[in-house]
């Protein structure tokens, strides 16, 4: 696979990356850590209801860098969905409100 396409053979099992050096070390570093902030978030949005992916980020004390990515993960993988609310974000850009699709067990 070409580096500059995305990496779609892995995604969501593992992070994706669409390319160059930067973004594939970005995927590696924060693979470890993938599963537990998943956890995170799952907990979060069972325990806090629906949220931005900038409201769950505050709730568990995480980067929205780190967090946003994993909503996409989870949403592939039918774990979470959009409620069709939207409120604005940090930026004030308008964001989608999250919540899983049932509650979800968490570890």
């Amino acid at each position: 696979m070409s580096d500059t396409t995305f990496d779609l053979f892995t995604y969501p099992e593992r992070p994706g990356h669409k390319g160059g050096d930067t973004s594939r070390e970005a995927a590696e570093k924060i693979a470890p850590k993938v599963a537990r902030l998943q956890t995170r978030v799952i907990a979060a949005l069972n325990r806090h209801g629906p949220m931005t992916t900038d409201e769950t980020a505050a709730k568990i004390g995480e980067s929205v860098l780190a967090v946003r990515p994993r909503f996409s993960e989870l949403s592939r993988e039918g774990v979470i969905e959009k409620t069709g609310e939207r409120r604005a974000n940090e930026s004030g850009m308008s964001a989608n409100v999250w919540r899983t699709r049932q509650t979800v067990t968490t570890p």
